[in-house]
């Protein structure tokens, strides 16, 4: 029987407003992020596409390191005061990245943005603590709703108000955050007890801990470099999009903004509606093998792509490439045992964003040399090119383990994808 106190519906309500306002917030700056660098650098875009690179690795370093130890802080003191502060934090720190005059004080608010984004975390698990066991899954597709919303909300937005100058969505997304703030503060109750509450200890925090689940559970490790090559290749979508849509076709933040929120109501429609159909008649290895050939067309039909109606329908032609990870996801839990599935997830979600930092590194400096002025022949799809090849290398690996039998015993069964534990995740993005 659960004891876990009832959760009131403003708090509920605000738990939702801060992941969706996270993810508007995030995707609110992500169209004008090529005019900032080039505004504050005085630089080419090839260049700013390097520097926008190092941008998008602090985000995602923060939130490799801040993850763990915003989540083992809200243990010790509590879900409410590490919630507010880091609400607070991203509120400040869209006010100090809207006036910041270099490019080292841009990315350091990145840093911050990304330590104080891991908020998702606490969210988490604020809900787990006022949501009985039976009510946690539908408590936790309302975090997934959140991503998704957010992501299709923020970049519309984002790309609109760039217009007005590539600072204006930094003062709005501070200024929502700091509402944000403010309803958390009067409305927002504790929902840790201090007698469940544990003391604070480094070790607990270490990023790199979560992933001993994968020393623990070898059958997993084959799929999971499956996972780790297709969050790399992935990633050069929400990496170059912003740069390559204005080097390859002049695209202005609004066309930015609407392809990517285009892309978002895509991935939306194809994880929420399509995903149980097609896995319950093709089972999830089919379907893992389709979204990597989808993904791996897609990209070369990216790298080669030469006007704006071909890649829109190349955006919705990769929208199922969204279920690779849910798949893959799913069939990794058959080989873990219940009361290891939270640390499962954590797992790879810390190599989801070690992908995510070490590809955004390289996709960026690729798109630098290909795209720079003096290039014989300027090519800014050839990132997209490469992707390709490391999609095609991720499907070739996940064929040759069906093959064999190898990793998950699930390979070959044609199961549902039920059994995925914990809460969604923002979709793959362009």
């Amino acid at each position: 029987m659960s004891t876990a106190p009832a959760p009131t519906r403003k708090s509920t309500i605000f738990i939702f407003a801060t992941v969706l306002i996270d993810m508007i917030g995030l995707g609110l700056i992500w169209p004008v992020v090529p005019a900032l660098l080039q505004d504050v650098g005085h630089m080419n875009l090839a260049r700013a596409t390097e520097i926008g690179g190092w941008m998008f690795a602090a985000y995602a370093l923060a939130q490799f390191l801040g993850g763990p130890l915003m989540g083992n802080l809200s243990d010790a003191y509590g879900r409410r005061p590490m919630l507010l502060l880091a609400i607070g934090g991203l509120a400040i720190d869209y006010v100090f990245s809207a006036l910041a005059p270099t490019i080292w004080l841009l990315i350091l608010g990145r840093a911050i943005a990304g330590f104080c984004g891991a908020s998702h975390v606490i969210a988490t698990a604020y809900l787990t603590d006022v949501t009985p066991p039976e009510g946690r899954a539908r408590a936790f597709g309302m975090v997934g709703a959140a991503f998704g919303l957010g992501f299709v909300i923020g970049p519309a937005i984002g790309g609109l108000l760039g217009e007005f100058g590539p600072r204006v969505p930094f003062w709005v997304a501070a200024a929502l955050a700091f509402a944000n703030l403010m309803f958390g503060y009067f409305v927002l109750p504790e929902s840790l007890s201090p007698e469940k509450r544990r003391p604070f200890q480094w070790r607990r925090a270490n990023p790199l801990g979560v992933l001993k689940v994968f020393r623990g559970y070898p059958s997993v490790l084959p799929l999971t470099l499956v996972l780790l090559i297709y969050y790399f290749a992935g990633s050069v979508y929400p990496t170059l999009w912003s740069f390559w849509g204005i080097a390859t076709f002049g695209w202005t933040e609004a066309v930015i903004g609407l392809t990517l929120a285009l892309f978002g109501i895509m991935a939306a429609l194809v994880e929420g509606v399509f995903s149980g159909p097609l896995v319950a008649r093709f089972g999830e290895a089919r379907v893992v093998i389709a979204g990597l050939c989808v993904g791996t067309v897609g990209a070369i039909g990216f790298g080669f792509a030469s006007s704006l109606p071909m890649v829109l329908m190349l955006l919705v032609f990769v929208s199922i490439e969204g279920l690779v990870h849910p798949c893959l996801t799913a069939l990794m839990t058959r080989d873990v045992p219940d009361d290891a599935q939270g640390e499962l997830q954590g797992g790879l979600a810390s190599l989801m964003n070690i992908a995510t930092l070490t590809s955004a590194l390289f996709f960026t400096q690729a798109f630098g040399w290909f795209a720079r002025p003096e290039a014989v022949t300027p090519r800014p799809g050839a990132p997209f090119l490469i992707a390709a090849a490391i999609m095609a290398l991720a499907l070739l690996l996940f064929l040759t383990l069906r093959a064999r039998g190898t990793g998950s015993g699930g390979l070959t069964k044609p199961e549902t994808i039920a059994k995925v534990a914990g809460p969604a995740t923002a979709p793959e993005t362009p």
